[in-house]
């Protein structure tokens, strides 16, 4: 009988052969000598681990990892110290991957709606034949009306779903709640990069922030706050000085020597403004051509327009500790401390004037000669494979928007989901859950292995395994700068009473049954990623040695990756030329929406939360309950706000507010601090599911909400991606108050001075002076 793919799937998803354990370390000697296998005899204990090396999924920017497994369950995650990105260290959110393995809520098996759409309502049936024949026969109908919507991906899962969507003639868009649409376009526009780069603090001397909390949620937080110390503590070089520029008083602020709080929207024109000074003094790095970064003397004059006396005001800088000569001395400081360099993300980009404010802050580094320098901005290589994207790319609102239009047209007939909950993630503004559940004709497959706002409204649940049962690759982004692959390798084998197969399995078995093996030539996913090692492997070089192709991934699978620290990227950005005279001759001041300015209405600052990021993680209690840095709260939503908006506001912490927007309106618990600024409100992503692990959805005693329900679908001009820091709303008291769960108990943090400090302590404790 030939070997099918379907029947090799059916046969596959009895165990995760193939898994290599790690060696090294620092692991006791003898602990690597063994196999797990998942089911083990009763009376066979042997009390001995095996540790294996893969890839975390629980964080955008994946991390190398270490996995405990000892009796063939996974215990315990931690870093991979071989990793180049984050070198033993981890987030948080790694630890939750064993969580996600052993979910109490994950999707059981293959289920068929049975109630109304969106009602919950489905019923089991078999993978074979019942769940692929339903999949295979729908491909075949609507295949070309259809759009696959997925996780941002890199590496071959990239490559795989791309193909896939080719050859049933669909489209395929990856979901980003908080897109960073908007900072790639400034890396093409300043750098001429479409990767990300790296940036090296480790070697910085003077570092400056605008919007981007790197030492929390931006991009790659593990990898920055490795570099943070060194940064600040490293040995044989002095201590680095950080200036935090944001609305919002984050963790990565907290940490700064000086936060600088200026008005939202206006980060591109603080740094237009330094620009001017160091332009203007002549503070420039020899050899940088200022008249070619200017375009001219139209550009120059543009630039001229942002001396520090007519930012300083606009901006919300005043007073002493700020104003114009503020400003002044900061680009000297900037310019004079070099290796130095700036930072932009958050908030900064997510205005209506979002781009050119990246690229004016981006510019900072070529005034300097930042750009592919130790210190500075280190630009990544190509992918070592020609076809697999060493960048994801994920899709803008305008592009939901038009998918949100095509499902109430009847234009688009069938949704492919993985790992995407467009619903919950997408402004409540697009009416995407009211367009999904008017279609008379779409069909809606979820891949995901658990149950989202959006997968709640599918047709067929075809749930994949968890990461740690599961193989995949990464090119990291941003990545080292040089060649790097990640490697995932399944730890555990798929729990049985589970039944979960893989999704690109799925996606492969599928392309033979509909005859598509041309584009899809692999047996299974296993195979895809050997056939890749087996190219590095030819070219001889990198990390991983192998006398054969066999013992090369066996290594390779040990050490978790591969890397190839000659093979670097470019060595100098190529800007886009005058990029600096066109970027202050275009900025635009920032363009709220919702409701117009006034007392009491104030900008709304979303954030991504610490752990739960966008609300990808929310069904993970470990993470729910992981305290804020700042506020220490738990599981709940809250709004931050300044003391004086709380007293006009007749509200003290715990009291439940209502907040307001053209759009709708959502709960959140009352969070008063004084390092937030007047004029703003901050409210974390990711809370308020409706549907899926109760540890997602909203809780007896606590209040949970979406911000995106609030936001209004502006865009970032000239992008199409959402300005999510664009909406102005109103609070309102509820009379109504719960417990606040945090650490910080009912003492608040705030700053005194060393004399009231010197006088508490004397009171407490005299002999400590």
């Amino acid at each position: 009988m030939k070997l099918t793919r379907r029947h090799f799937l059916a046969w596959a998803g009895l165990s995760a052969v193939g898994a290599v354990a790690c060696e090294g370390f620092g692991i006791r000697e003898g602990e690597l000598d063994i196999q797990s296998p998942a089911a083990l005899p009763e009376d066979l204990v042997r009390g001995k681990d095996n540790w294996y090396a893969s890839l975390c999924r629980t964080c955008a920017a994946p991390e190398g990892i270490l996995v405990r497994v000892m009796e063939g369950r996974a215990k315990k995650v931690q870093g991979n110290p071989l990793y180049p990105t984050n070198q033993g260290k981890s987030h948080a959110r790694c630890e939750a991957g064993v969580q996600a393995l052993y979910h109490p809520d994950r999707v059981p098996g293959p289920m068929r709606r049975s109630g109304a759409r969106g009602s919950g309502q489905f019923s089991p049936i078999p993978w074979q034949p019942a769940g692929m024949d339903l999949l295979r026969t729908e491909l075949l109908t609507r295949g070309p009306a259809s759009v696959m919507a997925t996780e941002p991906l890199r590496g071959h899962l990239a490559l795989l779903t791309e193909r896939f969507s080719q050859a049933i003639g669909a489209r395929r868009y990856e979901f980003a709640p908080v897109d960073d649409g908007v900072y790639r376009r400034a890396m093409q526009s300043v750098y001429g990069q479409t990767a990300s780069p790296d940036f090296d603090i480790d070697n910085a001397k003077f570092l400056i922030s605008f919007g981007a909390d790197f030492l929390s949620t931006w991009l790659a937080p593990t990898r920055f706050n490795r570099g943070y110390g060194e940064f600040r503590q490293g040995a044989g070089r002095e201590r680095g000085k950080f200036y935090q520029v944001d609305s919002r008083f984050s963790m990565t602020a907290a940490n700064a020597d000086k936060w600088v709080p200026v008005t939202p929207g206006w980060e591109g024109h603080l740094a237009l403004s330094l620009a001017q000074v160091i332009v203007s003094e002549g503070l420039q790095a020899p050899g940088v051509e200022v008249n070619s970064l200017l375009g001219g003397a139209a550009g120059r004059a543009a630039l001229d327009r942002f001396t520090p006396e007519n930012v300083a005001g606009r901006i919300g800088l005043q007073g002493d500790g700020g104003g114009a000569e503020f400003i002044r001395q900061l680009a000297r400081d900037f310019a004079g401390n070099r290796p130095s360099l700036a930072l932009g993300g958050g908030a900064a980009g997510a205005g209506s004037n979002g781009l050119n404010s990246l690229e004016a802050i981006y510019a900072l580094n070529l005034l300097v000669g930042s750009d592919g320098a130790a210190g500075g901005v280190k630009f990544n290589p190509a992918s070592p494979w020609n076809e697999v994207p060493a960048s994801s790319s994920p899709a803008t609102l305008d592009d939901w928007v038009r998918v949100a239009d095509q499902i109430r047209s009847g234009e688009l007939r069938m949704l492919l989901l993985h790992n995407a909950d467009l619903v919950h993630g997408l402004p409540d503004a697009l009416r995407l859950r009211e367009a999904i559940e008017q279609a008379d004709d779409l069909f809606i497959v979820s891949f995901s292995p658990f149950i989202d706002d959006t997968s709640a409204l599918a047709d067929l649940l075809l749930p994949d395994r968890a990461a740690l049962e599961d193989w995949g690759d990464d090119i990291p982004e941003p990545g080292p700068g040089y060649q790097m692959v990640g490697w995932q390798q399944p730890v555990v084998n798929p729990l049985y009473d589970l039944d979960p197969l893989s999704f690109p399995d799925v996606l492969l078995a599928m392309g033979e049954e509909l005859g598509r093996t041309q584009e899809l030539p692999w047996r299974s996913y296993q195979a895809m990623l050997q056939e890749a090692a087996d190219t590095l492997f030819a070219e001889n070089r990198g990390s991983v040695d192998g006398a054969t192709a066999a013992e090369f991934w066996t290594n390779l699978l040990r050490r978790g990756g591969w890397w190839d620290e000659s093979r670097t990227g470019d060595s100098a950005a190529r800007p886009e030329q005058g990029i600096l005279g066109r970027v202050a001759q275009s900025i635009a001041e920032p363009d709220f929406v919702g409701y117009a300015p006034g007392p009491g209405v104030y900008h709304l600052v979303p954030f991504s939360h610490n752990t739960l990021a966008d609300g990808a993680n929310a069904h993970l209690p470990w993470l729910q309950a992981a305290p804020d840095p700042i506020s220490t709260i738990a599981w709940q939503t809250w709004v931050e706000m300044h003391d004086s908006t709380a007293a006009a506001l007749g509200v003290r912490e715990g009291d439940v507010v209502r907040i307001e927007s053209p759009q709708g309106s959502i709960r959140a618990l009352a969070y008063p601090s004084p390092a937030t600024p007047p004029e703003v409100v901050c409210i974390p992503f990711g809370g308020g599911r409706r549907h899926g692990s109760s540890y997602a959805t909203d809780r007896p005693g606590t209040e949970s909400a979406n911000v995106m329900d609030l936001l209004e679908p502006q865009r970032v001009g000239s992008t199409g991606a959402l300005a999510w820091a664009a909406t102005r709303v109103r609070l309102y008291p509820t009379g109504e108050s719960v417990n606040v769960a945090k650490l910080e108990g009912s003492v608040r943090s705030v700053e005194v001075g060393l004399t009231a400090a010197e006088e508490i302590i004397k009171t407490i404790h005299p002999d400590n002076l």
